[in-house]
Formats: C-alpha cells, sequence, structure tokens
C-alpha cells in the first residue's frame, strides 16, 4: 500500500516562496507500476484541479495558472516528491495534495495540506 506525507505547508506573504514536500512509502518512484506523480489543489467548494504533473520520468507539466512560477521537482533515493511554489498569488491559497497514479488506475493522495497567501 502506497502511503504520501505532505509537509511544507503554511502562510506566505504575496510574492513570497514556499516549499511542500511529499515522501512516499510502499513503492519507489521509478516502479514500472507508476504512470505519473501528481500535484493537485482545492479550494472549498470548488474541484480539485491538477497543478502540475510528471508522466512516466518525462519533464513536468504546468498548468496555464502556476506555469513560470511553481516548479516540480523529484528525488528518486529519497521516494520524495516537491513542488517550489515562487512569486505566489492570494489565488495559489487551497489545500494542496500530492498524488500517485498507476498504470492500473489507482490513485494514492497525501493528506492534504494548506496553503495560505495573504498579507
Amino acid at each position: 500500500q502506497v502511503q504520501l506525507v505532505e509537509s511544507g505547508g503554511g502562510l506566505v506573504q504575496p510574492g513570497g516562496s514556499l516549499r511542500l514536500s511529499c515522501v512516499a512509502s510502499g513503492t519507489t518512484f521509478s516502479a514500472y507500476s507508476i504512470y505519473s506523480l501528481n500535484w493537485f489543489r482545492q479550494v472549498p467548494g470548488k474541484q480539485r484541479e491538477l497543478v502540475a504533473e510528471i508522466i512516466s520520468g518525462n519533464t513536468p507539466n504546468y498548468a496555464d495558472a502556476v506555469k513560470g512560477r511553481f516548479t516540480f521537482s523529484t528525488d528518486n533515493a529519497e521516494n520524495k516528491m516537491s513542488l517550489e511554489m515562487n512569486s505566489m498569488k492570494s489565488e495559489d491559497t487551497a489545500v494542496y495534495f500530492c498524488n500517485v497514479h498507476t498504470r492500473l488506475g489507482n490513485d494514492f493522495w497525501g493528506q492534504g495540506i494548506q496553503v495560505t497567501v495573504s498579507s
């Protein structure tokens, strides 16, 4: 069973930076069974939206809203994925979730972590 544990959320001022991390156990990111690694976010009353993805070990893809500001990276040795968020805006305020999607169609989620951008 894959377990994902997130850390690094909190309060940041507009224009500031924050780094989220997600450590996985029960699998390795290089396993063939893994199709994609993803970061999602969700605002109350809205659907969860994809922020960034890495499909089959390729270069990351980003939602237009975060392109150029967020960077998605992985450390396969530590089974850790990270989301570096820069030039943050109030509209980045959300609960952020890391996700592993397998080739069999299974989804595993982190517990969710609050990110608040406010002065």
